[in-house]
């Protein structure tokens, strides 16, 4: 017990010291927590009278302190990955998805919990406590509580399994990432990069102890090379590399192929042995869509009215092309041509626009915008971190009440995984003797600031933040202190991208643009002539992009519905969707799948179209925003009363109904995308 009164995962009165946190302390605290849970769950599945208090609430802090001690574990493992994080966190991964299991197959917690709902006492419950005892029944069926012994141990095993393949496959993709660099020696071949671009490139090499110029997988390094370098041969190596990465086709020990296979064919498994026909079915029982063929249908709907615009966009994308001798356009050339195509129609580029974003402007309009929309403060605060690029947040009311907290991890790094992403640290809730409060992790992959200078952002990179911000706003901004439905927790998964996509709306307003502005040099704000080019090139290809999404997601649902691992290939329905909704077809040895982490190891499996999905129901819920005043304090309370600060109490629709006065439509999302004829 004396190494565990030691071990910093057992803090729970005050923030995570992680620069204390070791990969050894992972395990002892996970035991400590599976034993003790499972001690005190005996109990409760004995329990003749349960109730509220009795038994639903001693749940709940079982489930928050596993919770938050593997919140820990899990976000160190993807910001500073290394060997020993690695193997602690695949080996208790293992552990938590086998206690989790036999916790939805407890059938004496089951009957408890349908006794709660049975007795005449349920009605006097509060409308977010029922929600919680539906979704629990709801959970154990899911979880196989119905299962024969022998299926229930069948049903364990895959789980397990599941749990193993998707750590292997965001394995797989950081340490391909990892192992590729693009190493330049001859300054001819950079012709066309910016030179703050080379100058990172030189820093990298410099770091790596290479000669010349070093390019990396990493989004912040591979995109404006891409965008930007002349040599052609370079940029189809690249994209190779970038295509192919954790496939067959680069390092044979990386490859995701079996992974993929394997997982698909569990997750059809696991579907059929609870009676479903496909995995699909069985996962949108938590979704607001309730078939896949709303989804298809949705997403092929909304595909048609695309088509037209794609097809003109890359029509006038093939007639650019000529002007650089290219007869035929190759995947390695859509970024390079679509950049200087935007750059003759409007008038600038990407690069020239990103000088205009330094890091301290965009964080301060970022808080402007949420102060006005919510009446909070957020200031910079000291904090025990895992790395010095992170930075420490609070969040407090009109009369300085802290109500949240977050840590902000902004750029990119060897052994951080990559994306963009926010994850919960503690959760809001009332299990302990002071009230918790929520802390969120907001994760970004940037591009770092050079010696002595700020880092300046892509508008791109604008969005991503405060798209992740909008996560964290969810999460943060909660009144639900019952903690199975608070912030982002109970919200179903193609609705928790709203508070998301919401907040980049903000990022095409000259009043929010206009505060978080000033050139590198001339410390000016961007002009309102530049403004006005970047509104014009707002939608510019917006038809290929929206097909783009619609092919990933059309892609994941048929791959979890209608088909069979065993009996086909994947890449060949890949193909077959890209025929149908592609205008931009990449070469045939393009191993988009084998990185797909969203539906492999992100959560997102028959879940993708959520994105597109839930973008309707934000361009919806900003129309009204645009119908008054985008920063209406009268509507943005009401954002924050109805959206925010309900989190999972109850159903997203719900919310949604009783934000906007009635139940979503389309016509908003399309005017947003330039797609409305």
């Amino acid at each position: 017990m004396n190494n565990l009164i030691t071990n910093p995962l057992f803090i729970r009165n005050k923030l995570p010291l992680f620069s204390k946190i070791k990969a050894e302390d992972i395990s002892p605290a996970i035991n400590y927590f599976i034993k003790e849970n499972k001690k005190l769950i005996k109990k409760l599945s004995l329990l003749k009278n349960p109730s509220w208090d009795n038994f639903v609430r001693p749940l709940e802090v079982c489930d928050e302190r596993l919770n938050r001690v593997w919140s820990q574990a899990s976000h160190l493992n993807a910001v500073i990955n290394n060997d020993n994080l690695r193997k602690a966190y695949n080996n208790n991964a293992i552990k938590i998805s086998k206690y989790y299991s036999e916790l939805s197959q407890n059938e004496q917690l089951q009957n408890n919990f349908l006794k709660l709902r049975n007795h005449p006492d349920f009605k006097m419950l509060s409308k977010t406590r029922k929600k919680i005892i539906n979704d629990e029944l709801l959970n154990f069926k899911l979880g196989g509580v119905q299962l024969s012994p022998k299926k229930k141990t069948q049903f364990k095993k895959i789980k397990s399994e599941l749990t193993k393949l998707s750590s292997k496959f965001q394995d797989n993709i950081l340490d391909s990432t990892n192992e590729f660099i693009l190493n330049i020696l001859d300054k001819d071949e950079l012709q066309g990069l910016p030179k703050e671009i080379i100058k990172s490139a030189k820093e990298t090499a410099v770091a790596l102890k290479k000669n010349g110029w070093v390019f990396t997988l990493n989004f912040p390094s591979y995109i404006p090379f891409m965008q930007y370098a002349d040599n052609r041969l370079l940029r189809k190596n690249f994209y190779f590399a970038y295509a192919t990465k954790a496939s067959e086709l680069a390092n044979k020990k990386y490859d995701n192929t079996k992974v993929i296979n394997k997982t698909l064919a569990l997750r059809l498994s696991q579907a059929n042995i609870l009676g479903y026909s496909n995995y699909a079915e069985m996962a949108l029982e938590t979704k607001m869509a309730k078939s896949s063929k709303e989804i298809t249908d949705f997403l092929r709907n909304l595909a048609k009215k695309a088509m037209p615009f794609a097809k003109k966009d890359m029509q006038e994308l093939e007639l650019f092309a000529l002007n650089y001798g290219i007869a035929k356009i190759e995947a390695w050339d859509v970024s390079y041509l679509s950049e200087k195509l935007k750059q003759s129609k409007f008038d600038f580029s990407d690069n020239e626009l990103k000088k205009y974003f330094p890091q301290n402007k965009v964080l301060k309009g970022l808080f402007n915008v949420t102060k006005k929309l919510y009446g909070v403060n957020i200031q910079k605060q000291k904090a025990d971190v895992w790395h010095d690029d992170v930075e420490f947040y609070e969040i407090r009311d009109s009369k300085k009440k802290l109500i949240g907290q977050f840590y902000l991890d902004l750029y990119a790094r060897k052994n951080k995984r990559g994306g963009a992403w926010m994850d919960e640290a503690i959760c809001k809730h009332n299990l302990d003797e002071t009230p918790s409060l929520p802390v969120a992790f907001l994760t970004c992959n940037f591009s770092s600031p050079s010696k002595n200078k700020q880092a300046y952002f892509t508008h791109d990179e604008v969005i991503t933040l405060f798209h992740e911000f909008g996560h964290g706003l969810h999460h943060m901004l909660t009144e639900i202190d019952d903690y199975s439905v608070s912030g982002i927790k109970g919200v179903e998964w193609d609705a928790v991208e709203l508070p998301s996509q919401f907040m980049e709306n903000f990022c095409w307003n000259w009043k929010v643009i206009q505060d978080m502005t000033e050139h590198e040099t001339t410390k000016e704000k961007l002009p309102k002539s530049f403004f006005e080019k970047l509104i014009n090139a707002k939608n510019f290809q917006s038809g290929i992009q929206t097909l783009r999404q619609i092919e990933f997601a059309l892609f994941d649902i048929l791959l979890h519905s209608g088909f069979n691992p065993l009996k086909k290939n994947f890449l060949t329905l890949l193909e077959q969707v890209r025929d149908e909704v592609a205008v931009i077809k990449p070469p045939s040895w393009n191993r988009f799948p084998h990185s797909f982490s969203h539906i492999f190891a992100g959560g997102y499996a028959a879940g993708y179209y959520s994105y597109k999905w839930a973008e309707l129901l934000s361009a919806d819920a900003f129309d009204l925003f645009e119908e008054k005043n985008i920063f209406s304090k009268k509507i943005g309370e009401l954002f924050r009363k109805e959206i925010l600060a309900r989190g999972g109490s109850r159903s997203a629709l719900e919310s949604f109904v009783a934000f906007r006065g009635r139940k979503p439509n389309i016509k908003a999302l399309l005017r947003h995308s330039g797609l409305a004829n």
